[in-house]
């Protein structure tokens, strides 16, 4: 069993907060989801999370104009300069105060951060090579309370500065001897967004109360000057730089001023206003929060606290449209290059939409859950995930594209435990609101309905291997209730269980259900023999939940205590155990009073998870760690840290003594609260901190583990969202039985000899992907049935894996199918004596072949109807010619453009 793996992916999560940028091209969107960066190809549909993260969540993101580099940074202002080609951490750097914006200059050169009442223009990095990548060049000052927004000519000569003081400040890059700052006022409410105009000085400036100003300047980008010589010029002095005795150099720094006397403001540019709009006419007065303006269109996007948004055609504020996306405050707008696409973020629902103003159509609208996830369950061939949340929402994800494509909202409380059924097609979920539900992803419908008697609230839920029986346990009337797939009745009520049931798991290969509960029992229920309790097995503590191993020989259980035991449950003997309070590693929440490993000693896993060989066990709880057990030995093989986000409670083990007063924490005081006794402790047993604090901070933990079929990945639902780790195989080198022949050229000179077997098994022992696809795709397919049957078994399953993951990435399919249909062939009978062994790497074989399978049927079908149509129209066409006998007019030399355009599309469909 490997264990390399590796964070692959955030599903579950869309946006969080900060800004959205659209890639230089257009097509991919950057988001900030809480401190790691995702990226989604909207062409492609496709989205990837960075293998990156911050130490605090994410509140701006600067993209580079090249599309090259990104400047995240987050909310204490440490920065992080990343590369979007290698995605990886290139330079660390911090700012010392929380950050509002930052924007890179269109030439490249330069990028401007806002902090405080200041703007700082940096160098920009990766232009030349140098030691320190972030170079201060100027600092400006002139705004009295903090900046908010920034916005560059397109020349780079000149940037904007908008202020919570209700002015925007001009700046000239560079000195320029009639622009050094200019400041603007007009406004009774803070500045939102500034926007300069194409190739232009005249400026548009929003603000919060929805009120939109129009500048005009007097002076084109042309006309500005450069400065005369330092000792020519008059103003230097009063501006000079007065930090020279600094030994760091500092930069230059300019000193606006709001109202310069009239020496100063003579053959200088000036501004005027010629208009001023507003946005709230017909009195649905509420604030505007973001704004993005497109130079090129004219375009000016506007979105309101409300969730509505704005579409204006500047400088005239002519209406295009405006629409409602959300019941939530709209956090960020990006257009993108061709002014075609329009990103939201809503960041109160976790929203990401991407909108087609054109057409009026959603490019993409995800989603994630508004509450912590709780539960989730991989398809029987790990192609999709699902997921329950405390919203009450089930929805179903694409392992490959990492996008929701199906949300089911029928249940009125929160989901405890979701789960697949064998075929792959049938979801079952089990809620607080008494209801266990059946959906069904072939029409996307919720066909069945299961409830008890009596209403109950169910906290887990089993189907057995058939599909055909659900069982759900109740936590307040401490009983099981049996239902038919098929008819829908309750077929059986076990009781038993003195305790809620926290746990129920079915036996992959008989008809025994086991059965948690808080009073220290597990106990087994015999299906074929009307639901008899089996066996009783008895525990030191509460149990919490319990798993059955692939091949249905051994049961897991983790307890309140702390402790995973390992049952032989047909002979009710414990085989093993695992002490694993210590690995958990408790952090110490802000407002707890005892120390993080006082804590600990009330702390145990509540999520296990066997791998899909059956060799290990994944286990996680209310930590930041997840852990690998090899069950055989019963040690720690790896332990996973999922989160290093401090924005989240619970990460450290030790108070921070930054946060520390003479008085006691700093969290204990409440900035926010009236006249109250200030913060509240939270009581005992409390799941989730406080909601209705003003500021609310969401604890670390993981609620649910499950590994994938294929066994290349797992999954963990979290505070942060879906995350996934995969096997990642491109970097490892990983011989298998290396000889000291065995080399590239040896392989090479085989392969050119012609003797295929020999390539192959040469190339699977020296173990390199490229290597094997470049001998397998050399084997002519005639000879494809003769290589495969004189492979040795051992290379058998290897072929087989490597074809697995080729079939992702390939367009050879029917190449790979064909070596696919023959091994399994020719070796099927030998492979199934191993069934157990091999069941991952097949069920990876067949999620891939599955996945091409729905893809390739779309096309046929869609060629069939084309094929249909043209035939359609040919005959009505000849009909036409017998009945008129007439010459070919306009219409039917437009319906032979159709019909070849028809041919044409099916022929290029069909290749």
């Amino acid at each position: 069993m490997k264990f390399a793996y590796r964070f692959s992916g955030l599903l579950g999560t869309v946006y969080r907060r900060g800004n959205l940028s659209f890639t230089r091209d257009g097509s991919a969107l950057l988001s900030p989801v809480g401190n790691r960066i995702s990226l989604f190809d909207l062409k492609n549909n496709k989205c990837e999370t960075f293998p990156l993260a911050t130490r605090l969540n994410i509140v701006c993101v600067g993209l580079s104009p090249d599309g090259n580099l990104a400047i995240l940074i987050d909310e204490e202002g440490a920065a992080l300069l990343v590369s979007l080609i290698g995605k990886c951490v290139i330079h660390h750097f911090y700012f010392h105060k929380p950050v509002h914006s930052v924007s890179f200059s269109p030439d490249g050169k330069k990028f401007v951060i806002t902090k405080d009442n200041v703007a700082l223009m940096y160098h920009a990095p990766g232009k030349k090579r140098e030691f320190n990548a972030f170079v201060l060049d100027k600092t400006y000052y002139g705004p009295y309370d903090e900046t908010t927004c920034i916005d560059w000519t397109d020349d780079s000569k000149c940037f904007a500065v908008g202020s919570k003081d209700m002015s925007t400040w001009v700046f000239g890059a560079e000195r320029w001897a009639n622009l050094i700052y200019y400041s603007l006022g007009g406004h009774k409410d803070i500045i939102v967004a500034c926007f300069f105009e194409e190739n232009s000085l005249d400026l548009y400036t929003i603000s919060q109360d929805a009120a939109l100003c129009v500048w005009q300047c007097d002076t084109e980008l042309d006309g500005l000057k450069p400065m005369p010589p330092k000792d020519a010029a008059g103003e230097e002095n009063a501006e000079k730089n007065d930090e020279e005795f600094l030994e760091e150099p500092k930069g230059e720094e300019i000193h606006g001023k709001a109202n310069p006397n009239e020496r100063e403001t003579r053959n200088k540019v000036k501004y005027s206003r010629v208009a001023k709009y507003f946005f709230n006419k017909e009195g649905d007065f509420n604030n505007l929060t973001c704004a993005a303006y497109h130079k090129k269109t004219h375009l000016l996007v506007t979105g309101f606290a409300s969730g509505i948004f704005h579409l204006h055609e500047l400088p005239d504020f002519n209406l295009i449209h405006s629409l409602s996306i959300s019941d939530q405050r709209i956090a960020s707008i990006s257009i993108n290059c061709t002014g075609d696409w329009i990103a939201f973020g809503c960041s109160g629902l976790g929203q990401l939409l991407v909108w087609e103003w054109q057409s009026e159509s959603y490019v993409l609208k995800q989603q994630g859950h508004f509450n912590s996830m709780v539960s989730l369950a991989y398809s029987p061939d790990g192609q999709y995930i699902v997921t329950g949340g405390e919203d009450g929402k089930v929805k179903v994800w694409n392992t490959s594209s990492s996008f929701c494509f199906v949300t089911f909202t029928e249940h009125s409380s929160g989901v405890t435990a979701v789960t697949f059924t064998s075929n792959g097609y049938v979801i079952l979920s089990a809620s607080l609101d008494g209801t266990v539900r059946a959906f069904d992803l072939h029409r996307y419908r919720n066909f069945r309905t299961f409830t008890s008697p009596r209403p109950s609230q169910f906290s887990c839920l089993a189907v057995d291997s058939s599909g055909e029986i659900v069982s759900a346990g109740s936590q307040d009337s401490f009983e099981i209730f049996i239902w038919s797939m098929q008819s829908g009745r309750l077929l059986d009520v076990l009781s038993g269980h003195e305790g809620p049931i926290s746990s129920l798991a079915f036996n992959p290969m008989k008809c025994v259900l086991a059965s948690a509960s808080w009073d220290k029992t597990v106990k087994l229920w015999d299906m074929l023999d009307s639901w008899r309790t089996k066996e009783t097995l008895i525990l030191n503590s509460d149990v919490l939940v319990v798993a059955f191993r692939p091949d249905g020989k051994e049961l897991a259980v983790a307890a309140l205590n702390g402790q995973i035991t390992f049952w032989d449950h047909e002979n009710a003997v414990q085989t093993g155990s695992i002490e694993g309070r210590h690995d958990l590693q408790m952090g110490r929440k802000e407002l707890d009073k005892i120390t993080a490993k006082q804590a600990a000693k009330a702390k145990s896993f509540t999520t296990l998870c066997y791998s899909a060989d059956g060799q290990s066990i994944l286990a996680g709880g209310l930590s930041k760690f997840v852990c690998i057990y090899n069950v055989k030995e019963q040690i720690l093989m790896k332990k996973f840290e999922i989160s290093c986000n401090f924005s989240l409670d619970a990460m450290e083990e030790y108070l921070d003594r930054r946060k520390m007063t003479e008085f006691g924490s700093m969290a204990l005081i409440d900035e926010g609260a009236g006249g109250e006794d200030g913060v509240a402790i939270p009581l005992p047993g409390v799941k989730r901190g406080d909601m209705s604090y003003r500021h609310f901070k969401p604890e670390i933990r993981v609620t649910c583990l499950r590994f994938s079929p294929t066994g290349r990945s797992w999954a963990a639902t979290t505070t942060e969202g879906l995350l996934t780790y995969s096997l990642d195989s491109g970097l490892i080198f990983d011989p298998f039985e290396l000889d000291v022949d065995i080399t590239p050229s040896n392989i090479h000179k085989t392969l050119h000899q012609k003797e295929y077997t020999m390539a192959i098994i040469m190339a699977l022992k020296l173990n390199e992907k490229k290597l094997i696809q470049e001998v397998i795709e050399a084997v002519p397919s005639n000879e494809v049935d003769v290589v495969c049957s004189s492979l040795p078994d051992l290379y058998v399953e290897k072929v087989l894996e490597f074809l697995a993951s080729a079939f992702e990435i390939s367009c050879h399919l029917e190449f790979y199918l064909i070596w696919a249909h023959k091994l399994l062939m020719l070796h099927g009978q030998k492979l199934k004596t191993r069934s157990v062994k091999l069941l991952p790497m097949i069920q990876f074989l067949q999620k891939s072949i599955q996945r091409h399978f729905e893809d390739v049927s779309k096309l046929c079908e869609w060629n069939i109807y084309n094929i249909k149509y043209a035939l359609a129209i040919s005959q009505q066409r000849g009909m036409k010619r017998l009945a008129e006998e007439t010459s070919v007019d306009e219409d039917d030399l437009d319906s032979d453009s159709d019909y070849l355009m028809q041919e044409v599309h099916k022929d290029s469909l069909s290749s």
